[in-house]
């Protein structure tokens, strides 16, 4: 309905604007047909897909290729008719349509995650797989209600005597699944990766799925790789998924370079009177420098300074020892909710990241980048497990995929998950994104300390 509606309040004023209310017949009656053509070629585009509203970035794609793909078709039935088709009617309709369009399903967005958030709108899905798979996906789909899916039942792979998973009933096994189907009501099927599924198995159970319109979803074996990176490539009467290797280097990584350097140093421009009062503020109320440096660990285990607004009281480093005992996250990170070294005016900086500004420099200099894993310490680089350490093939952030998904909150299995992740699908698109999320998340002042 608001596809309709901002369709007609887009001709309407493309109308005002260009004829000035003396308007032709023709130009009526394309006014008239226009919102239909709109919502038509937004079906067409699939912008109505289920499957893409409310998550990623697949459903502004299909509005932006609905709004090119009109302009192209009126452009060519005007020319197929011999019809002059004004050119300022089209610049003001067609622009104007798809921004509203796009600005409205993000308003709608934003709200359909809060009503999920409370538990509405969902899907229910049953899982079917091995215990500790099931057990993953009931814990990533509790934390990120924004997917829409809510595992409401499971059937279970392999030999386990268990009555529910991670509060999850359990309704038998892999011959099950049709049954528990219509006994849960589930709307949708995730299979996840078992050896006890070959294709066969898979093909009787999609059979059986289509007798009652359930959704089948299967998880590939190889997790947290993005869409871009995989192709189907049907051989011999196989489905193979081929998995290209992550742009590590190349014109893509230039591209990033160029932007990096070109933002910051412009950001170091406007931001230079923000500060200069912030460092005054910190010599105001805490005597002693107002900007912390500290060794990191960058791309390839380069060590390097990082520029930071002092947060902590001056010996912040010399009584760390003391309070290792006191540990809020597990794993090498040290992280305190109430650390007693951090300052009154440190704690307001933390709470909107402010203490990470000067990091700005650092990217300018080639150092760090934007969005990339969090800059880690000597000693907890020194402690990584060997897959850990590709986080260390990248620069790391001023901002990252962690900042955008729970800050200081996360666990430390969760952090290496969301940067290793970050690592294998980087582009400049998701940096945008990220760096987007980031202003939503610093403004909410969540998860820092």
């Amino acid at each position: 309905m608001s596809d309709f509606v901002i369709a007609v309040a887009s001709s309407t004023l493309a109308l005002q604007l260009r004829f000035d209310g003396h308007i032709t017949p023709e130009y009526a009656a394309l006014s008239v047909a226009f919102p239909l053509l709109w919502v038509m070629t937004l079906w067409l585009a699939g912008a109505y897909d289920g499957r893409y509203i409310g998550i990623g970035s697949d459903e502004f794609r299909k509005v932006l290729n609905a709004g090119v793909s009109l302009t192209a078709g009126l452009a060519i039935l005007s020319y197929a008719i011999n019809t002059e088709l004004s050119r300022e009617y089209l610049m003001l309709a067609m622009p104007g349509v798809t921004v509203l369009d796009l600005m409205a399903r993000i308003i709608m967005r934003k709200r359909l995650h809060r009503q999920r958030a409370q538990g509405r709108c969902m899907a229910s899905v049953l899982a079917v797989g091995h215990e500790s798979a099931v057990a993953d996906l009931v814990t990533e789909l509790r934390r990120d209600t924004y997917h829409g899916m809510s595992v409401t039942a499971t059937c279970l792979t392999g030999k386990s005597e268990s009555r529910e998973v991670a509060g999850v009933p359990v309704f038998g096994g892999l011959p099950d699944v049709a049954d528990a189907v219509r006994r849960c009501g589930a709307d949708t099927v995730a299979v996840l990766s078992s050896s006890e599924i070959d294709g066969f198995t898979l093909r009787q159970l999609a059979w059986e799925l289509e007798k009652t319109g359930t959704d089948l979803c299967v998880a590939p074996a190889l997790l947290d790789v993005a869409g871009p990176r995989t192709t189907i490539r049907p051989t011999a009467g196989l489905t193979l998924l081929h998995v290209d290797h992550p742009q590590l280097s190349g014109p893509r990584l230039v591209i990033k370079e160029i932007f990096d350097r070109v933002v910051a140093g412009m950001a170091l421009i406007l931001l230079s009177p923000l500060f200069v009062s912030l460092a005054l503020a910190i010599r105001l109320f805490d005597p002693g420098p107002a900007m912390f440096t500290q060794t990191r660990v960058g791309k390839d285990g380069r060590t390097f300074k990082i520029y930071k607004f002092r947060t902590m009281v001056v010996d912040a480093e010399q009584r760390l020892a003391e309070l290792q005992t006191s540990n809020d996250v597990d794993g090498v990170l040290f992280k305190m909710r109430r650390d007693p070294r951090v300052t009154a005016i440190g704690a307001w900086l933390r709470k909107w990241s402010m203490d990470e500004l000067p990091q700005l420099l650092n990217v300018f200099k080639g150092e760090m980048s934007l969005v990339g894993p969090r800059p880690a310490l000597p000693d907890e680089a020194a402690r990584y497990a060997d897959h850990v350490r590709r986080r260390l093939v990248v620069k790391p952030g001023l901002t990252g995929m962690w900042q955008v998904n729970g800050r200081s909150d996360l666990s430390w299995d969760e952090t290496v998950r969301l940067d290793l992740r970050y690592v294998e699908n980087w582009s400049l698109a998701l940096d945008l994104q990220i760096l987007w999320k980031t202003f939503s998340v610093i403004f909410r002042g969540s998860g820092a300390y």
